[in-house]
């Protein structure tokens, strides 16, 4: 009896450990149509509404580490597909913007660390098909962008919280790609770079782990001390502006900083928009010339 009573407290122990700690993500998965042929629409919602469901389930309810996470410490990030063309036989033609949010330490703030545009989100999903994923083997481009996705969140959300703390993801990152460079597109070496390859390259890129680095120290060691010390905030990310500079100059052309721009440049302006007028006036100059698509907003910082 006793023996009976030992395993039943140990099975409830082990139900209330998977109550306490959940999976890593929490991500939400949209669907927009609005670019496809009525046609391809008509008589369709339920297999969109069936495709954003098991698709946000997929990322949300599987493990992809080994560590406990707790309910408030899920990674939140957000996967927009804009379906461009719908066939009946399942195959599909997407952009996708995929965004990760981490909160600043002591506030009620979110920072973007991530905005991604995916230009080739292509796939098959037929109405009722389980999606099945391995780390080992290719099995289909869905279940591969999935997972893509999922080790990009947690690489860049790792490294804000410890230096290259997102390593062991970068490199699973980098194997989902070897894996799916047959399927071509996005997957394979090409002149665009912003595909998904050149993603995976540059977090492992060695001339590029600065950038990396400097992830850590603009967030954990500057946005979420900017409430107590604005002062040295500023100055380390600051420094951290000045490394990136030196990582285009080391290798032009380069994915990693576009993105921090691409996702933190109205927080820059923000940022900075209490510093002194001399201050402001070097940031401005270095800002516009880090990332000209926004030099006009920067230019205001030194007025």
């Amino acid at each position: 009896m006793k023996s009976l009573l030992k395993i039943v407290l140990i099975g409830l122990l082990g139900m209330l450990s998977q109550t306490m700690y959940a999976q890593e993500l929490s991500c939400t998965v949209s669907i927009n149509t609005d670019q496809i042929q009525v046609n391809e629409q008509r008589g369709a919602t339920q297999i969109y509404n069936e495709i954003q469901s098991v698709l946000q389930e997929f990322m949300n309810n599987r493990r992809w580490t080994n560590d406990n996470f707790l309910p408030e410490e899920k990674i939140k990030c957000s996967l927009n597909i804009i379906i461009t063309r719908a066939s009946a036989s399942g195959d599909y033609e997407a952009n996708a913007r995929f965004q990760v949010i981490r909160p600043v330490y002591g506030t009620t703030y979110e920072t973007v660390i991530l905005n991604y545009i995916d230009k080739s989100f292509n796939f098959k999903y037929l109405s009722g098909t389980p999606l099945y994923y391995n780390d080992n083997n290719y099995t289909d481009n869905l279940t591969h962008l999935l997972a893509f996705y999922s080790y990009v969140a947690l690489t860049f959300d790792y490294d804000t919280f410890s230096k290259f703390g997102g390593d062991k993801y970068a490199q699973k990152l980098l194997n989902v790609v070897n894996l799916a460079q047959n399927a071509g597109g996005s997957w394979a070496p090409s002149t665009d770079v912003r595909s998904r390859y050149f993603l995976a390259e540059n977090l492992l890129n060695q001339q590029l782990l600065p950038i990396r680095e400097g992830y850590y120290n603009y967030h954990r060691l500057a946005l979420d001390n900017f409430g107590s010390n604005p002062v040295e905030a500023r100055k380390q990310i600051t420094a951290y502006l000045n490394t990136i500079k030196q990582a285009n100059a080391n290798k032009p052309g380069q994915l990693l900083s576009r993105l921090i721009f691409e996702a933190k440049s109205p927080e820059l302006i923000n940022i900075y928009t209490d510093a002194p007028s001399e201050e402001r006036k070097k940031v401005s100059a270095l800002l516009s010339s880090l990332d000209p698509l926004n030099s006009d907003q920067y230019r205001k910082l030194a007025k």
